[in-house]
């Protein structure tokens, strides 16, 4: 039975706002992904239980705090979806995770390995100011103890939100400093201001308080897996379509 919405609004009406907001083929590969994805799993066998899809009901209707099912199905109604649309889609998230172990579970060490230094975390504290000048002179200055790095951030960095913080960044992943300015990081000594870099942002001077070694954590691992899975669904997605371009071609 059709819902309120769908009365209200048509296919084509739908089709027409997505390609208007420029939305028409984020849509269109999000569906061929998924089409991919069910191919491949059907392909290894990979089968969902009635058990695992009430594990997920349940840790949604937790999180959403949908204590009763009459609650749940007024949410429901209220998206404009069935209770068997959120089955499929239940269904689909949990295939996708499940495919997602079952292709590359086994190459998380080795990417890890190969990519580690990616994953060496660092506490950092950071001051930018726009003046050559000012920024030799705030090393000199650390350096001879006239004045402490934080209290130079404090007073003199170009950032307000920074200079309320000293100049702390946090304990930050190689992966989130630019090239430059994660070789300055790295390598540098722990507790010692590295001399001033100039970038697009001003000149910096940059503290690592302390660095922390890549270790393989479960946060770790799922961001690999994760960068696995979506590089291997980008090159299929692409495949097909390719694929496709092709066949239309021949048949001109």
């Amino acid at each position: 039975m059709r819902n309120t919405l769908e009365k209200i609004v048509s296919s084509s009406e739908i089709i027409d706002f997505l390609k208007s907001t420029l939305q028409f083929k984020t849509v269109c590969h999000n569906i061929l992904s998924r089409s991919i994805i069910q191919r491949h799993a059907e392909r290894l066998s990979l089968n969902l239980t009635d058990g695992d899809v009430q594990a997920e009901v349940d840790v949604f209707r937790r999180q959403m705090s949908l204590e009763k099912a009459a609650e749940t199905f007024a949410w429901l109604e209220s998206e404009g979806i069935s209770p068997e649309d959120w089955e499929v889609g239940i269904r689909d998230r949990l295939l996708t995770t499940k495919l997602k172990h079952a292709l590359f579970d086994q190459e998380v060490e080795k990417a890890f390995h190969q990519s580690r230094i990616h994953y060496e975390k660092v506490m950092l504290y950071q001051l930018i100011v726009a003046s050559e000048t000012l920024a030799q002179e705030l090393f000199y200055q650390i350096e001879d103890r006239e004045i402490s790095f934080f209290d130079a951030a404090h007073l003199y960095d170009v950032n307000e939100e920074r200079r309320d913080r000293c100049g702390y960044e946090g304990l930050l992943p190689r992966s989130a400093l630019s090239p430059v300015l994660g070789a300055a990081v790295f390598g540098a000594e722990a507790g010692t201001v590295a001399p001033p870099l100039c970038t697009d942002e001003g000149y910096h001077l940059l503290l690592p308080q302390r660095f922390v070694s890549a270790e393989l954590t479960e946060e770790v691992r799922e961001e690999i897996l994760e960068q696995l899975f979506q590089e291997w669904l980008t090159r299929e997605l692409n495949h097909h379509i390719q694929q496709s371009a092709d066949v239309k071609v021949a048949s001109v």
